[in-house]
Parts: C-alpha cells; sequence; structure tokens
C-alpha cells in the first residue's frame, strides 16, 4: 500500500517546481528610477496606489485573492515591457483585473465589462477596455498564467499540511480560541467538543499579508516565491520552536538564494510592522457587519504574532506562557483576575474618548 503523504508531497513537489519555472519565465517587474518607472512619468507612489485601488476594486467585485494578484502581475509586466503614460495607468490596472477574473474566476462571479466599469465609478468605455485587452494580449504574447504570491502562498502551505502536519493546530486550544463554523474565530475554552481552527486559517492570514506586501514596490524587487517563503517563515518563527529545520526544506525545494531570502525577509518584516503603527489614534471606520468577526479576529492575531517575534530573542518557557496569556487577556478571558486584570482596567478608564460618529455620507 502506497504511502498517501508521500505521493501528496511528490505531487505537491511537482506543482512547485512548475510554478517555479513560469515565474523563472515570465516574472518582470518595472525598474523605478529617481522615483518613477523607468522611461514613464508614472511615480512609484501612483503605481501603489494603483495596486490598492485594484485591491479595492476586487473586494467590489468578490473576486478571490488569486484573481487580485494576477492583475498586478499582469499590470506589473506590462509597465515593464511598455512606457505607459500616467492618464492611462488606470485603465491598464483595471483591464489588467478584468483578463485576471476571465482566467480565474467563475462565469456567475464575472458581470459583463459594462457593468464593472459602472460599478467601479470609471468612466472608461467598454471599446477601451476591449482594446486595452487586445494591447496587453499582444504584448505579453497571450500568456497572462504567471504563479504569483498568492499562488506559492497555497502552494507551501500544502507542503506545511503534508510534511508537517503537527504545525497546522499551532493556535486553538492552547490559546483559548476555538472555531464555529457559522461564526468562525471565537473565544471557547479549551476542552472536549471544541474544534480547531481549520487547516486553511493560517494559509488565510498569509494570504492578507502577502496583498498588503503587493501594494510595496520596494518588495517588488523579490519573486513571488521569496515573498511568500519570507512571510511564512516569519509566523514560523513564532508558531514552532523548531522553525529552521522546517525553513530550510522549504528553502531547499524553492531553490531560492540564502542571501536574498535574508534580505528579503527582513523588508517585509519591518514593512509589515510598520503597517500596525500607521493608523491615526481614533480613527474610526466603518465595518462591513458580515465581516467583522473574522476582520477583529485577524487584527488580534497578527498583533500578538508581531508582539510575540519582537521579544524571539529568549525562548524560555516563561516567554511562552506570557505569549499564550496574552491571547486569553484578548478575549477578556480572566481578565479581572492578578495585576495584569488591574493594568487592563487601568487603560481602560484612562484611554482616550472616541469621536462622535457620524453617518457616512453618500
Amino acid at each position: 500500500m502506497k504511502n498517501v503523504g508521500a505521493v501528496e508531497s511528490h505531487r505537491l513537489g511537482v506543482l512547485l517546481e512548475a510554478a517555479l519555472h513560469r515565474e523563472a519565465r515570465l516574472w518582470k517587474v518595472p525598474t523605478f528610477k529617481s522615483g518613477c518607472i523607468q522611461g514613464t512619468d508614472i511615480s512609484s507612489s501612483e503605481h501603489q496606489e494603483m495596486i490598492l485601488w485594484l485591491g479595492a476594486m476586487s473586494r467590489m467585485f468578490h473576486f478571490c485573492p488569486e484573481t487580485f494578484a494576477l492583475g498586478v502581475c499582469t499590470l506589473n509586466r506590462l509597465l515593464s515591457t511598455v512606457k505607459a503614460q500616467p492618464k492611462y495607468l488606470k485603465c491598464i490596472a483595471f483591464t489588467s483585473l478584468v483578463l485576471a477574473a476571465k482566467i480565474n474566476e467563475e462565469d456567475e462571479v464575472i458581470s459583463s465589462v459594462k457593468d464593472l466599469v459602472v460599478q467601479s465609478g470609471c468612466n472608461f468605455s467598454t471599446a477601451e477596455i476591449l482594446r486595452m485587452e487586445r494591447i496587453i494580449l499582444d504584448k505579453l504574447h497571450w500568456d497572462l498564467y504567471i504563479a504569483t504570491p498568492v499562488d506559492f502562498i497555497h502552494i507551501f502551505h500544502a507542503l506545511l499540511v503534508t510534511d508537517h502536519p503537527r504545525l497546522i493546530p499551532s493556535v486553538g486550544f492552547r490559546s483559548g480560541v476555538g472555531w464555529d463554523p457559522a461564526a468562525g474565530p471565537i473565544s471557547l475554552p479549551a476542552g472536549p467538543g471544541h474544534q480547531k481552527t481549520p487547516p486553511d486559517f493560517h494559509a488565510v492570514l498569509w494570504t492578507r499579508q502577502v496583498q498588503h506586501c503587493m501594494a510595496c514596490h520596494q518588495l517588488w524587487q523579490f519573486k513571488g516565491s521569496t515573498l511568500a517563503l519570507a512571510i511564512i517563515t516569519l509566523e514560523l518563527e513564532v508558531l514552532t520552536p523548531d522553525w529552521f529545520s522546517v525553513f530550510t526544506d522549504l528553502l531547499k525545494k524553492a531553490q531560492i538564494d540564502s542571501g536574498e531570502f535574508i534580505h528579503c525577509k527582513e523588508m517585509v518584516d519591518e514593512y509589515l510592522q510598520g503597517l500596525e503603527f500607521s493608523l491615526p489614534p481614533n480613527a474610526v471606520y466603518i465595518f462591513d457587519g458580515t465581516q467583522i468577526q473574522d476582520e477583529e479576529w485577524d487584527q488580534s492575531l497578527r498583533w500578538s504574532l508581531r508582539q510575540a517575534r519582537r521579544g524571539r530573542g529568549s525562548r524560555e518557557q516563561g516567554d511562552c506562557d506570557e505569549y499564550y496569556d496574552g491571547f486569553r487577556c484578548l478575549y477578556n478571558e480572566e481578565a479581572g483576575a492578578g495585576p495584569e486584570g488591574n493594568e487592563a482596567a487601568f487603560l481602560q478608564k484612562n484611554a482616550a474618548p472616541c469621536p462622535p460618529l457620524h453617518p457616512p455620507v453618500n
């Protein structure tokens, strides 16, 4: 009888090798010189703003993360191939996303080009989008499907599940967090009868992080495979004391230069930490109620993981206990007991008041 794990690991190895081959053949990004894409007047800030706009459009249209990633890769490949004018940048970006949707999304998910334009609030005509589609396809030789950073996140995650299954339930019972299939992550006491976080939970979190990184033009000097592995390694350092052996196994399979990887990992860590402190105090946001639980969980978990990483110099048991105690504090478990509870009450009492909320203006 065949070892199912070995067969699956071999299949994923072949899939990773094919993805690396496509990346090596098709990966291209624009070169920035004096703050602009070389040969054009498109600034790095305009480029970053356009990728953030693509992310907003992708969420509005309910496209999957793979579609957003492929749209950004298509945009970057075209900008590295032709000298585009800034006035055409939004049309190029929008058309890149439409082409990516035609490749990745189901037919029932995609509206007509005319409807997508109306929803986006742009003033393009359908004819302009179709002409731009033809230009992009011609310049990229009708070969759009490159392995994106999101694709590598899924492949590396699948390899972790197959080759190192002990890493998957690394949050759940120990953190006092359970998983409700209907509501998502919820606060539950650890014990029998409570379901652990789903196997793809970390892949979702890593996918969100890589989408943030794709908007940073400094990180586009690194291939998607390097970027994805850097994000995963940063979290493995927190999730398991045996992270180095797991990391070296993935690094060897991905055939990534160690010097380039270390440079990428340092930049990603700095960039993601910078995002956490970029929000103004007392900022007011309006959330989609259907996703608020998921968003709060994502922010809380990311904050806890980053805090733990900053203290990763010492790996003593006391540090681990303090880290998992932090999860209980996040969900108000045992908040009233001990000095930690008093400190939380003090901070709550002395917090700056939230400014009055105003209804959104349509």
